[in-house]
């Protein structure tokens, strides 16, 4: 007879032989874990260096205007406690004042009281609610005598007084609170903005770190290249300027002899703030500082004209006001040179394309090129005298 064999399944042994269904997908499985292997994603999703660069700076400069809040809160906060204190200092006097003519009115009821008067005007003025409730009664003042008078006026008018004072000194206070909390907001957003870009920095290798201060010097040796244009620009105008003014000399004498004085005046100021200012070089950029061994950008320019006789404001915000904005062709040294849309950074310019700033945290008070951000960040020129 004729025997029948049973289909064997794919995939099974015959004679220790793997069946071509079964090797074809071991094949499948070998190469799917080879393109998986292959298609890996890449552990290494560090940011580019100039990523780095760029959030480092960003940083810096989001310090930097928080600093300038912080000032400004600081100021605010200082000139606030202090009116805080005269106004409590104020009412404390006046409420002395205030128990003294209490006293007095006192020793009037108390003398009706001896005298058998049977109803004591000056208690009766003391147990009132209201000072007018009392003065409605237009017969008791016919009997009171004009020392009695004058006392009770007395007393009415420094109530009063004191009440508005003390109303004055409460609100005094609540605005004083208002101010230490945003002094207390800006220092934490300083600190916390520092300590971010403190930690991108101690990510970088030393190899990243030379890359980093390699892209940095082109920054200046751009910079620098831009603030001798400038300058040749500054010195063509000059020029031009001076032969204008010869052309022009006999006709305009008068003019031209008060505006040299004017100048003349200013050069002598600004050589005063720029000697300071130059003084400064080498100390460190701190946040908040003044000096005079750590500054930040407007604490220098502010130390450096108030040398010159000239008082500044404390704040970039405030010290992009204070003074006669002029183009950028025309600046002269001592005058000062303002940053970013949001004017949170300040330098004085010493001629040529240059100036001497507070730059950063981290480095110190130097002479740099204005266009040491380029050529977009320069905001405004001022001439503060």
């Amino acid at each position: 007879m004729a025997s029948h064999a049973k289909p064997r399944p794919a995939g099974t042994r015959v004679a220790g032989i793997r069946t071509p269904a079964l090797a074809t997908a071991a094949l499948t499985s070998v190469a799917l874990l080879s393109q998986t292997a292959t298609a890996a994603p890449s552990t290494d999703d560090k940011p580019s260096l100039e990523e780095v660069e760029k959030k480092v700076d960003d940083l810096y400069r989001q310090a930097e205007s928080a600093t300038e809040k912080y000032n400004s809160a600081k100021e605010k906060t200082a000139k606030q406690r202090k009116e805080v204190d005269t106004l409590l200092d104020d009412v404390a006097q006046r409420t002395q004042k205030l128990n003294e003519a209490r006293e007095e009115l006192g020793s009037f009821a108390a003398a009706q009281y001896r005298t058998g008067a049977s109803a004591p005007d000056t208690a009766t003025f003391l147990l009132a609610d209201t000072p007018q409730d009392y003065f409605d009664q237009t017969q008791l003042m016919g009997r009171m005598t004009d020392r009695q008078k004058g006392a009770v006026d007395d007393y009415i008018s420094a109530q009063s007084a004191t009440m508005k004072k003390r109303q004055e000194a409460t609100k005094s206070l609540e605005t004083l609170t208002e101010s230490q909390s945003d002094l207390k907001t800006a220092k934490a957003t300083v600190q916390r903005k520092l300590s971010d870009a403190r930690e991108l920095l101690s990510q970088l290798t030393a190899e990243e770190k030379a890359r980093l201060a390699a892209i940095e010097k082109k920054k200046q040796e751009e910079a620098a290249r831009k603030a001798a244009e400038l300058a040749e620009q500054q010195k063509a105008a000059e020029q031009k300027a001076a032969e204008e003014a010869a052309a022009a000399e006999q006709e305009a004498s008068s003019s031209s002899s008060s505006s040299e004085t004017a100048d003349s005046s200013y050069a002598t100021k600004a050589d005063k703030a720029l000697a300071f200012a130059r003084a400064q070089i080498g100390k460190p950029y701190v946040w908040g500082a003044t000096g005079p061994d750590s500054y930040d950008c407007s604490g220098l320019t502010q130390a450096a004209w108030n040398a010159a006789g000239i008082s500044l404001p404390r704040t970039t915000y405030d010290q992009v006001n204070a003074g006669t904005t002029v183009s950028l062709a025309n600046a002269q040294p001592g005058d000062l040179v303002f940053f970013y849309d949001d004017v949170t950074h300040v330098g004085i310019y010493i001629g040529n394309g240059m100036m001497i700033h507070a730059p950063k945290p981290g480095a110190y008070v130097r002479e740099e090129s204005i266009y040491y951000d380029g050529e977009s960040a320069i905001h405004s020129v001022v001439r503060p005298a």
